[in-house]
């Protein structure tokens, strides 16, 4: 009985895993570390620049209009309904409102949150500007 030959006829091939397996963690480790996770804090508006703006120290109730049109109150998209909603709670404690619109932010958009804060009878309705120099 001969059994060495017959192993020596019979050959495996193994792959072995384990430097894959790191190459992938390593990789996964690197793009994990490289990408920002982090949700931007604030709305970017561009706001229209004027020459006879004040600066208003009363706590207001901010609106935000993007470029886009998209309505923003306290970092959360809102629309006219909603908006509706929370200002008919709020009128009753006489906060002023900011409407803090984008340059290119639609007129029809900012007239629509202007006129609504208006049928509901509130009286100081401002808009955001920066100062000319």
């Amino acid at each position: 009985m001969n059994f060495r030959k017959h192993l020596k006829s019979v050959r495996t091939f193994e792959i072995n895993l384990t430097p894959l397996i790191d190459v992938i963690f390593l990789l996964l480790i690197f793009f994990m570390l490289s990408s920002n996770f982090t949700q931007p804090t604030a709305i970017n508006v561009r706001l229209p620049k004027a020459v006879t703006s004040d600066v208003l120290h009363d706590e207001n109730l901010m609106i935000v209009v993007t470029s886009e049109n998209i309505m923003y109150l306290n970092d959360k998209v809102i629309t006219l309904g909603e908006l509706r909603e929370v200002l008919s709670k709020e009128h009753n404690s006489k906060r002023p409102v900011l409407i803090k619109a984008d340059r290119r932010a639609s007129v029809g958009r900012i007239v629509d949150v202007w006129d609504l804060g208006r049928t509901l009878g509130i009286e100081r309705i401002n808009v955001a500007t920066d100062q000319e120099p």
